[in-house]
């Protein structure tokens, strides 16, 4: 992307909150949000952030800044959130490097989760409004018709292209997932590969704070134990891997969860595995997430007790 490519409104809001006006584009990603890496009149390098108003991302960065202000690795926040046409926008430093670490044997599993472990650990001394709604992967809880969130884009297909066993699959980890009464607390929903830099073996920098999210300890526990692995595309680990994540999470944290919030955790593993498995049969893609899903939902049902 060029200088002359980026949102007419981008260049006044960096000047304005920034100071300075930005000469360079270092990257432009966009999925869920628009992200823009900018070089600015100053030779300072900032990550611009845009995405949907829907009143998540003042929780989602104040959150995040605290965290910065203790020493995580996380990129600090450099402005405040503003609207923007529609958008809720925000700059940060441009946190650079580190390798992605890749693999979904047990080993690496529990690497994940001595990341996630410290998160949550920080977080719990956040005090932030709930990041609502939950971002889409992680909102079983929605109060919708039928079993999916309303996803425009997703809704508006052919829904008979999702095949039977990932549609029944979702119903019966959504009905284990809405049977609980677990309180719930501020945690990060999208802990996947592709979010995470690591130097020198320890983790560099945690990304996508913006995937905040208000549910069970345990349910966001689950969901990380079966997304960690995950670049692109995304996909499930193995079963041995979630259970050798779980295991170290709650070591670290000092704290064996109950039965039912295992059972808990196990649901909400499938969970961002048939979000992923419906979008890539909507789309016709290869069904990455959709196979692992196939071979291992049976089990992982099992022991939600699903």
């Amino acid at each position: 992307m060029t200088l002359e490519e980026l949102p007419e409104w981008l260049p006044g809001w960096c000047a304005c909150k920034l100071g300075h006006e930005p000469v360079g584009v270092l990257f432009a990603v966009r999925s869920s949000s628009a992200v823009f890496g900018l070089r600015l009149a100053c030779g300072r390098a900032v990550v611009v952030k845009a995405r949907e108003n829907d009143g998540r991302a003042s929780s989602c960065v104040a959150a995040q800044a605290a965290l910065a202000e203790r020493g995580f690795p996380c990129a600090r926040p450099l402005t405040p959130v503003t609207g923007v046409e529609g958008l809720a926008v925000h700059a940060e430093e441009f946190r650079q490097g580190g390798e992605l670490l890749r693999g979904d044997s047990p080993d690496v599993a529990a690497r994940y989760a001595a990341v996630f472990a410290s998160l949550m650990a920080e977080l719990a001394d956040v005090t932030v409004a709930p990041p609502l709604p939950n971002p889409r992967w992680a909102r079983w809880d929605h109060t919708g018709p039928g079993l999916w969130p309303a996803i425009g884009f997703l809704d508006e297909r052919d829904q008979n292209a999702v095949p039977g066993f990932v549609v029944g699959t979702a119903g019966r980890a959504r009905r284990r997932l809405l049977a609980a009464g677990l309180p719930r607390v501020l945690g990060h929903a999208d802990l996947e590969a592709q979010n995470l830099r690591w130097r020198d073996g320890e983790v560099w920098a945690v990304h996508d704070w913006d995937s905040l999210a208000w549910q069970p300890e345990a349910a966001l526990a689950g969901a990380a134990s079966g997304a960690f692995a995950s670049a692109s595309p995304p996909t499930l680990a193995p079963v041995e891997s979630s259970a050798a994540f779980l295991a170290a999470y709650q070591d670290l944290r000092g704290r064996r969860f109950t039965l039912e919030e295992r059972e808990i955790a196990w649901a909400a593993s499938l969970w961002p595995a048939v979000h992923n498995a419906r979008w890539e049969a909507l789309h016709g893609d290869p069904p990455v997430c959709g196979d692992a899903v196939r071979a291992q939902a049976a089990e992982r049902l099992r022991r939600a007790n699903a």
